[in-house]
């Protein structure tokens, strides 16, 4: 059983080889210290590696990486970077200056693999992706099991957990940078930390996610969320992300059989109110959240939402062409973001609190239920049903037009009509990627969407972005390929 903690030792140097966190001073594990590596865990112990898992998710400032290290791009996890500038949702800053300019050249596609913004990502999933691993080794170590007392119903919640949070960590990587390098256990010694440091082929580590999600879907209690922690990962978030990942597969028979999988559980449906899903006041008490990152006030270490703070520095404007994809009347633009005050309510949490506060409880979510009917629209389109996509996609307009505005008052007749029956396919996908841009705006899904639709070139190019085909994935940081000694090969183009 001591080897198990050693080794959490030898891990501290694969990340130093694989996941660029060589600077961490923090404890690797999080919540546990260095202390407990030399003596017997505890369900305490078994509890804290799995709640540190969650981690890596949040967006509270320097959590990761103590110290304002901008340099690192590690102040914040940076998806709303690589997702929402890089496809010109959003720019940097109401007021263009040159503060941070590695985030402009993220968003005009002229950076280089030294940009910080994917020393970041790559930073922040490796780290989930290690804290999962140790997780996983404490819970399936059945001389462990038996030494804390955990009961076996408490052990698989807590695995399904881990095993899903590694797959969720796992799909961002590949969706940023395709082939990475698959780690699935601490390292017993240097010689296999330094055999890890390769890259696994894309479709290998997309096999694991697959095994991952299902290790985490047999394990799961079968119930909405726990009662007590309703944050944490649930059966509703597993199966949600297997559809996600049988979407980006182009798997529509299988998107549409997990959609009808979590339907048949009763637990989710769209919120009457499209800004109740960001609402702080009604966290976990609503319909449509999936999967949320917990941000909580007045917590030691801080656990609260650090973005909110950035939005007080300026940062975070939406650029003309993301606001004029908004139809006339369309009360979502103004929950996204309220131009007048210079504020985003998605991504404070409120309509009017928290900007500039760096400990503020606005949820950072992943996963919500208006994003799956989505993908059903999208997969019953691709698949040949176009009419009842069509079907779909008026359910996520009627919600929006029936939302009173941010200020109370019903919106006018004839806002956001619905679609037109259509058995036009082109069209009808047309409306599908119209109507996720401006459904999902500033929750970091629109690079990603733009990607996979194979539409990026053409979107960037006509917008006056350098974007070039092999943007489509990220470079690896180029100070983990130099870690390597070049084991960690570069991407194409780079």
């Amino acid at each position: 059983m001591k080897k198990l903690y050693k080794s959490l030792l030898v891990l501290v140097s694969l990340v130093v080889a694989v996941s660029c966190t060589s600077e961490l001073d923090n404890d690797p594990i999080g919540l546990l210290t260095l202390d407990q590596v030399d003596t017997d865990p505890t369900l305490e112990t078994m509890e804290s590696a799995v709640e540190s898992a969650y981690h890596p998710l949040r967006n509270t400032l320097n959590s990761i990486i103590p110290g304002w290290r901008w340099d690192l791009g590690t102040v914040f996890r940076n998806d709303i970077i690589l997702q929402d500038m890089a496809a010109n949702d959003m720019a940097k800053k109401w007021n263009p200056d040159g503060d941070q300019a590695w985030m402009d050249e993220i968003g005009n596609f002229d950076f280089t693999p030294e940009n910080q913004a994917f020393n970041g990502i790559w930073t922040y999933n490796f780290e989930g992706v290690s804290r999962s691993n140790l997780a996983i080794g404490f819970l399936t170590d059945p001389d462990i099991m038996e030494k804390t007392g955990i009961s076996q119903t408490r052990r698989d919640q807590l695995l399904s957990e881990a095993y899903f949070l590694r797959a969720f960590y796992y799909f961002d990587l590949v969706n940023n940078f395709g082939d990475v390098p698959l780690i699935l256990k601490s390292p017993d010694s240097f010689e296999e930390a330094f055999s890890v440091s390769v890259r696994a082929a894309q479709d290998e580590v997309m096999e694991q996610i697959g095994a991952d999600l299902e290790a985490a879907a047999s394990l799961a209690p079968q119930v909405k969320n726990d009662g007590t922690d309703p944050w944490r990962v649930s059966l509703g978030a597993i199966i949600s992300l297997q559809a996600k990942v049988a979407l980006y597969n182009e798997n529509w028979t299988l998107v549409l059989e997990r959609i009808a999988e979590l339907d048949n559980l009763g637990f989710y449906d769209l919120n009457a109110n499209y800004f109740d899903a960001f609402d702080v006041t009604k966290e976990f008490n609503d319909q449509e959240v999936i999967f949320a990152y917990d941000h909580r006030s007045g917590e030691n270490p801080a656990n609260g939402n650090g973005l909110a703070a950035v939005s007080g520095w300026g940062f975070f404007a939406p650029t003309e062409d993301f606001l004029s994809a908004f139809e006339a009347d369309d009360p979502r633009l103004a929950y996204t973001i309220n131009v007048n005050d210079q504020r985003s309510p998605k991504i404070l949490g409120s309509i009017t609190d928290f900007k500039g506060n760096d400990d503020s409880p606005g949820n950072k979510i992943y996963m919500r239920y208006g994003d799956v009917l989505l993908w059903k629209a999208e997969a019953l389109n691709e698949s040949g049903n176009p009419t009842e996509a069509v079907s779909v996609l008026n359910q996520i307009r009627e919600r929006a037009r029936n939302t009173p505005t941010a200020d109370g008052i019903p919106v006018p007749e004839g806002t956001l009509v619905p679609r037109p029956i259509s058995n036009d396919q082109s069209q009808v996908r047309t409306w599908i990627q119209m109507e996720r841009r401006v459904e999902l705006g500033f929750e970091s899904q629109r690079f990603n969407d733009l990607k996979r639709w194979g539409i990026a070139s053409s979107v960037l190019q006509g917008l006056g972005k350098n974007y070039q085909a092999h943007n489509d994935l990220y470079p690896i940081p180029q100070a983990d390929i130099d870690k390597s000694g070049g084991s960690i090969t570069q991407n194409p183009g780079y």
